[in-house]
């Protein structure tokens, strides 16, 4: 395939079990396809260890993300740093994460998307390795690190998604894309457990920044000898003409106005904002209860007690997987009844954890199982939107904007979302605490959390509002035909040549 060959994939990322796998079964013209080459030009088992290396990278993509919030409390020990700081560890690695986004998927429109990526994640690996360097004098050059980690991140998590559209569809591509999204909570847990646990063995919070580097570097040698590049497209089966290439500025403007798409994208900035809060804060405000109970010891000799963050990340993996498969399975069984079923579902886990996000930072100082059981009931909700947002864009997207959208999703939400809400929760805190005692220490860090349960309902009302448009969306791209300077088939000498328009109609 050409480096510059478009993209095109338009089925459904979620479709009901009963439906053809039609494109995958079609033949060529003179005879059937092999059993063992699917039209995207991938063989059946390599297509398989595909999404396998795809959902490793994406494993390992969330647990750097989330270690340094596992080893946090040791980490504003170590610098002597306040919570505003602490919240721009998370921030800057955002920042430059959203705002290459949309320079990656512009690339992974055009250009081989396996280089793309394996690029990308060696140098992933070795700014995070070199982060875990970080002298005691020199904040900034940890914030710097974590930021350049942004631009590996940024390369894979705008591509993956539709290397997998172009190796399935319909029904198998639901199971491959719902294995690959239990990766983003599976591997968030694993960022906090194994955070704080190699940070405890080691007595150092340093090594538990050296664990991803040489797993991410082992992704890149599975990417570069056994990932094939699919066919753009091919798999659906949709005719050469349908691969029609806009100009970026033609598929921005096209993206504002699809509404399903800006109001889907909003509403999942409300999840992004949600988990983003409580993925840098949650274990160090569980720990500073603990230690306003005085159930726990504050942090002494540079090391902070890690229970809170093993625990937290534990019920991070437990309720991913539980929030993922059950969003899947309550939207297949919703759309039997309605086409609305995916913003529907969507809004109501967020609007069900909002309740249960509230008690458990209201019942933080009371009961620690409590809270516990209050965490564990909102995180499986807010879970519930992961694969379906993805779906959603999927299918009211047309194929050749694809990359570009995850690129803007990735931008809007993070932008007004997970980007700022860690800085957000943090100035806050420090502006409301009045004393620096342990009591002022959670209480203040506790009020300042507040604010993701009025986030997650505002999250619910865009994604009630997205099922107003999501039929008449879908339709139009499904039903998609490029209309710019379209090819068409001109006889010559007997045969069929393709010819733009604008050399005919002259």
């Amino acid at each position: 395939m050409s480096l510059g060959e478009p993209t095109s994939d338009s089925a459904p990322f979620f479709s009901d079990d009963s439906e053809a796998e039609g494109a995958e079964e079609q033949g060529g013209s003179g005879g059937q396809r092999s059993q063992e080459e699917s039209p995207s030009g991938v063989s059946r088992v390599r297509a398989l260890l595909t999404v396998l290396i795809l959902c490793y990278i994406n494993l390992l993509n969330y647990m750097d993300r989330f270690t340094v919030a596992g080893v946090l409390p040791d980490i504003e020990h170590y610098f002597r740093i306040d919570d505003e700081k602490s919240g721009l560890l998370q921030t800057v690695f955002i920042c430059s994460y959203m705002f290459l986004a949309p320079f990656f998927g512009y690339l992974g429109d055009r250009y081989n998307r396996k280089f793309i990526m394996s690029v990308g994640i060696a140098f992933w690996s070795i700014v995070t390795l070199a982060s875990s360097y970080t002298p005691k004098e020199h904040f900034w050059a940890l914030l710097l690190t974590r930021g350049l980690v942004g631009v590996g991140e940024a390369s894979y998590s705008t591509i993956a998604p539709t290397i997998i559209a172009d190796l399935y569809v319909k029904g198998k591509r639901t199971n491959m894309l719902s294995i690959f999204y239990f990766a983003i909570p599976v591997g968030s847990g694993l960022g906090y457990i194994v955070g704080s646990q190699v940070s405890n063995i080691a007595q150092d919070w340093h090594w538990a920044l050296r664990v991803t580097p040489g797993l991410g570097l082992i992704a890149v040698l599975l990417l570069l000898f056994v990932v094939q590049e699919p066919k753009r497209g091919a798999i659906e089966a949709r005719p050469e003409h349908h691969l029609h290439q806009t100009s970026w500025l033609t598929d921005l403007q096209a993206l504002s106005k699809n509404h399903s798409f800006v109001l889907s994208t909003f509403g999942f900035t409300a999840v992004a904002f949600v988990t983003g809060s409580l993925a840098l804060w949650a274990p160090t405000f569980l720990f500073r209860a603990a230690v306003f109970t005085g159930e726990k010891a504050p942090c002494v000799e540079g090391h902070c007690a890690s229970s809170d963050s093993l625990i937290f990340g534990v019920i991070t993996c437990i309720t991913g997987v539980l929030g993922v498969a059950s969003g899947v399975q309550v939207s297949r069984q919703l759309r039997k009844k309605t086409p609305r079923a995916d913003p529907l579902v969507c809004a109501a886990g967020l609007l069900l954890s909002a309740p249960f996000l509230y008690l458990a930072i209201v019942f933080a100082q009371a009961s620690t199982i409590a809270t516990y059981v209050f965490i564990f009931f909102g995180e499986t909700f807010l879970s519930m939107n992961w694969a379906i947002v993805a779906d959603i864009l999927l299918y009211v997207v047309v194929p050749t904007r694809r990359s570009t959208a995850e690129a803007l999703q990735i931008v809007i939400s993070h932008l007004l979302g997970d980007a700022g809400s860690p800085y957000l929760i943090g100035v806050v805190s420090d502006s409301l605490r009045k004393t620096d005692s342990f009591l002022w220490q959670f209480r203040s860090l506790q009020l300042s959390l507040l604010l993701c349960s009025f986030v997650a309902v505002v999250g619910g009302a865009f994604f009630l509002t997205t099922a107003l448009f999501i039929e008449k969306d879908r339709h139009r791209a499904e039903n998609f035909i490029p209309s710019d300077d379209e090819p068409i088939v001109v006889p010559k000498s007997g045969r069929s040549t393709r010819v733009p328009v604008s050399s005919v109609l002259i």
